[in-house]
């Protein structure tokens, strides 16, 4: 930025030379100044500017000037302005589309992408051949599409911190459910289990009861059957009647 006013103050410097006498008084100011400028004395060099344009508020060299040493003091904001009035009221493409360019160096350096861009459009238009202007245009984009970018993830991200806090909800309850309803399940066959073996006893014991019932009756068939046997094997008696 320093390089681009000194090459414009060397420009302002020869053009300064010659003129009329009326105008010699703020041009001579304008000369001070550029001296003073170039050694570094820049609050100096604004006070010429100021006296020069006390005298004559149309010289756009003073105005400009005014607006490099503003800058370099850190005053950007009166530098602006100051390059601004140069721009508006400055004749020549060329020099008009170095104010702008500064202008857009200025708004560039706060991170204010979108006027800057103007700025250099305008300085564009004025001169198109300026290859610095046209590479900062570029850069400004590219800054300005990925501070839009970040705002929008910014943005997003409150949304996306919300829907994991949610999903991690319902994932817990979703595993507390499933937890509950296994537990449930658990305890079910438990208590199956459980009922299977008071039931069990039981019918082992019918079964034993039953097959004790069926040896009682196999075994009073077999005595039964052995009465029966040995009364066949006996003689008989003839049961005599009395009155025949």
């Amino acid at each position: 930025m320093l390089s681009k006013c000194k090459y414009i103050l060397c420009v302002i410097v020869m053009l300064a030379v010659g003129g009329h006498a009326a105008a010699q008084t703020d041009r001579q100011h304008v000369r001070k100044g550029n001296v003073l400028f170039r050694k570094g004395d820049f609050s100096k060099a604004a006070v010429e500017y100021q006296k020069a344009l006390s005298l004559n508020e149309h010289n756009t060299q003073a105005v400009y000037n005014l607006g490099c040493a503003a800058l370099q003091m850190g005053n950007d904001s009166l530098a602006v302005e100051q390059f601004k009035a140069a721009g508006q009221a400055e004749p020549n493409k060329i020099r008009r589309a170095m104010a702008y360019h500064n202008i857009g160096v200025v708004f560039q350096s706060h991170q204010q992408y979108g006027e800057a861009i103007e700025a250099y459009k305008e300085a564009l238009r004025n001169n198109p051949a300026d290859n610095e202007t046209r590479y900062n245009l570029v850069l400004c984009k590219r800054q300005q599409q990925q501070d839009q970018q970040d705002q929008q993830n910014k943005q997003n991200q409150p949304n996306k911190d919300q829907n994991k806090d949610q999903n991690k909800d319902q994932n817990k309850d979703q595993n507390k459910d499933q937890n509950k309803d296994q537990n449930k399940d658990n305890d079910q066959d438990k208590d199956k289990n459980q009922q299977d073996q008071s039931q069990q006893p039981r019918q082992q014991m019918s079964k034993e009861n039953a097959e004790r019932l069926l040896d009682a009756a196999v075994q009073e068939e077999k005595r039964t059957q052995d009465k029966l046997k040995k009364a066949m094997q006996q003689p008989r008696k003839r049961v005599l009647q009395k009155n025949w």
